[in-house]
């Protein structure tokens, strides 16, 4: 397993005085267990539960008592619980409503034990089948791997130091372009990664890329509440491979039968598998925020890779030179909200996009960032900016004079003015520089430009 950097989240939380069991939540195979394995290589014991497994989930069964609980699950590993620190890990927790009971009895009687728990299908029983003990836990999501974390697996150490220059030297930009190509080509679940980086082969990728899909497919009878929701939730994880990127309608959605109420439901539980979100607009230019759900939301799925290899478009990143030109631009979309998405570890944190609140209008902008009481407009574009009409009539309507366009170029800031005559500053963020948004959105805000290196 190569290094994350939610292990320096680990690292923190280890050392806070008062920490409280730990919840690790996130989609299928974005890397929570191995995340742990290794965190735990700064323990002196580690204890691993799986609560797939009859004989650990009996554990809690058997046993209400946290002090002798605690001593059986010391004995059936064969370790001493008064020596040294030990990391318990409780891996598939939504199988045992006794498991998650105990966790606040964790918290306010072992304090001297590191408890993490994970679940592959967390989410569907929250609130639901179980209830987490509010307030003696907290959370932690874990997206699948970001630009920065695919550098740090390809033991790019230099092209870190480079990015973490700001501004970054503009001899940087051929090479940081290519790698995070190929970054956005394979997406960033850490099984695809650490078999490409060991074998260099996009062709032996497709195996595990169907592995990961038929686990999302065969996963649903889990969670779904009939039949005939299962069909629903399975077409729905089908066709949202060709739907990402679109704006969507619930009503015969993918051209199918289907009713607005029941692709509703089905995407409603699919979002609790963190599989998938469904990016509502806001049509607000000042803060707060407030997302319009009687708009038409924007697909999201939870991995560009997985929707290159679905939709058959891999061939494309040897044919097309720019990302904004493969895919009509869908990918260069998708690979930024994914990268914005990284930005926060709260499973609460949400994307949204702009569009303007008046009939008939097509303005449309790709995302909006909120950045120190500012809503900041960005689009996923290429080209001059005359094309940039929807950034226009957010800047001429927001009471600030700062926009963001990502793009395949190099980075720079420039001075522009509206149809109407309105200046403003354009932050000019190639893609590899997503992930370093804020340090460039000061700059933008507090200086207008670049300075030199």
């Amino acid at each position: 397993m190569f290094q994350r950097t939610a292990i320096e989240y680990l690292k923190d939380w280890k050392k806070k005085p008062n920490r409280k069991p730990l919840i690790l939540r996130g989609a299928r195979q974005v890397g929570k267990t191995s995340l742990v394995d290794l965190f735990s290589n700064g323990f002196d014991n580690y204890i691993k539960l799986n609560l797939e497994k009859k004989e650990d989930t009996i554990l809690f069964k058997k046993i209400d008592n946290l002090k002798k609980l605690k001593q059986s699950i010391f004995y059936s590993r064969n370790i001493n619980f008064d020596k040294g620190k030990t990391l318990l890990f409780i891996d598939e927790i939504q199988n045992s409503p006794e498991a998650v009971k105990q966790l606040r009895y964790f918290y306010e009687e072992e304090k001297d034990l590191f408890v993490i728990a994970a679940g592959s299908l967390l989410e569907t029983v929250i609130n639901k089948k179980i209830s987490f003990p509010v307030g003696r836990v907290e959370y932690y999501y874990l997206h699948p791997v970001n630009f920065q974390e695919f550098l740090i697996a390809s033991g790019e150490k230099q092209s870190i130091e480079l990015l973490n220059i700001i501004p970054i030297p503009e001899f940087a930009h051929y090479k940081l372009s290519d790698l995070f190509k190929t970054y956005t080509l394979i997406g960033g679940m850490p099984e695809i990664i650490d078999t490409y980086i060991k074998k260099k082969d996009i062709n032996i990728l497709s195996f595990i890329y169907d592995s990961l899909i038929n686990s999302y497919l065969d996963d649903v009878e889990k969670y779904s509440k009939n039949d005939t929701m299962t069909q629903i939730i399975r077409f729905i994880i089908r066709q949202s491979f060709f739907e990402a990127g679109n704006r969507i309608t619930f009503q015969n959605f993918g051209k199918s039968n289907y009713r607005s109420r029941e692709i509703g439901e089905a995407f409603r539980t699919l979002e609790k598998t963190m599989i998938l979100q469904l990016v509502y607009p806001t049509t607000n230019i000042n803060i707060p925020v407030q997302t319009d759900y009687k708009k038409s939301p924007k697909l999201q799925f939870l991995d560009t890779g997985l929707i290159n290899h679905s939709t058959g478009i891999i061939n494309k990143f040897f044919t097309e030179e720019n990302l904004t030109d493969i895919y009509k631009g869908k990918i260069a979309e998708h690979i930024t909200g994914q990268e914005l998405r990284s930005l926060s570890n709260s499973p609460l944190s949400k994307l949204n996009f702009w569009v303007k609140d008046k009939k008939n209008s097509q303005a449309e902008i790709d995302y909006v960032y909120l950045y120190k009481g500012l809503i900041i407009p960005i689009e996923v574009k290429s080209g001059k900016t005359g094309r940039l009409r929807s950034l226009f009539n957010f800047i001429n309507s927001v009471g600030h004079p700062f926009a963001v366009r990502i793009y395949d170029g190099i980075l720079n800031i420039q001075q522009e003015k509206t149809i109407s005559g309105k200046t403003f500053y354009l932050l000019n963020l190639p893609f590899y520089l997503i992930h370093k948004i804020e340090a460039y959105l000061d700059l933008l805000i507090t200086q207008k430009k670049l300075p030199k290196n």
